[in-house]
């Protein structure tokens, strides 16, 4: 049961995620690099016991960042973005 939580990282919860939450009901996570389109969806129905219709995936690119004198990247990630059937939805995702 932990490789799920493996999986899925952390949500990304900001404007334009909130947004596709309320119009389209599609939830937006970050995920383990490696993770393919099907460990994704078996493991958020596994986590939050919901029905998964599809999964889009996009790998995030190192952003340039400077801080005062600093300066460095941020580091890469994959995105998720999953569709659930209509009536379903995820709670944590509620604010």
């Amino acid at each position: 049961m932990t490789k799920y939580y493996d999986i899925i990282k952390a949500p990304i919860i900001t404007e334009q995620s909130m947004k596709l939450v309320e119009q389209q009901n599609r939830y937006t996570f970050k995920v383990d690099t490696k993770a393919n389109k099907v460990e994704i969806k078996k493991a958020v129905e596994a986590i939050f016991n919901v029905k998964v219709l599809s999964v889009n995936t996009a790998n995030v690119l190192p952003k340039f960042k400077r801080m005062g004198k600093y300066e460095g990247y941020k580091s890469a990630y994959k995105k998720a973005v999953v569709k659930l059937v209509d009536g379903q939805k995820i709670d944590a995702f509620t604010v």
